[in-house]
């Protein structure tokens, strides 16, 4: 997904919860421009962000507001540290080895 988001130079957008600042009073071109760059980039990363997740997990992080906040659960809830990622495997292996064909299947089922 990191590689996704740099492709599509969003990273910004979804690593820092940046404010994007009022337009002055006469802004020029360039100004109007980067601002609506930025509101774009915020935008297009929750899309993806969004659009990158099953419909379980789009509803829980359906609610959150920007980019950040999304990437941050979506860390947090998936991601882990190695103690954590390590009884993860460790359950995957368990699950592969308990599974077994009942006498009643098939190889066909």
């Amino acid at each position: 997904m990191e590689t996704y988001l740099e492709a599509l130079d969003l990273c910004e957008a979804v690593e820092e919860d940046y404010e994007i600042p009022a337009l002055p009073n006469n802004p020029t071109m360039a100004q109007i421009k980067a601002q609506k760059e930025k509101k774009t980039k915020k935008s297009k990363a929750k899309a993806c962000l969004f659009t990158a997740v099953s419909s379980i997990i789009f509803t829980r992080i359906m609610s959150l507001k920007s980019a950040k906040e999304i990437w941050d659960y979506l860390k947090n809830e998936y991601e882990g540290d190695e103690r954590i990622k390590g009884m993860q495997v460790l359950n995957l292996i368990r699950e592969f080895e308990l599974q077994r064909i009942k006498d009643s299947e098939t190889i066909k089922d």
